[in-house]
């Protein structure tokens, strides 16, 4: 498992969901579609505060 980082290449909004999957090795589509899932299943609020806090708590991915 590599280190948990926000993707600077395959973002759609802070690229937390990219570098989520990069870190578990799926592909980040089917980590989008699982999150939008949980996203309306728990009533919005949980998830979107989770989201948030990971954008402001994971460093972005160093570029080499």
């Amino acid at each position: 498992m590599n280190k948990l980082v926000r993707s600077r290449n395959n973002r759609k909004v802070a690229g937390v969901l990219g570098g989520l999957s990069k870190s578990i090795g799926i592909d980040p589509t089917i980590t989008r579609v699982i999150f939008i899932i949980l996203l309306f299943t728990t009533g919005v609020f949980p998830m979107a505060l989770i989201y948030a806090l990971l954008i402001f708590v994971l460093p972005n991915e160093e570029v080499l």
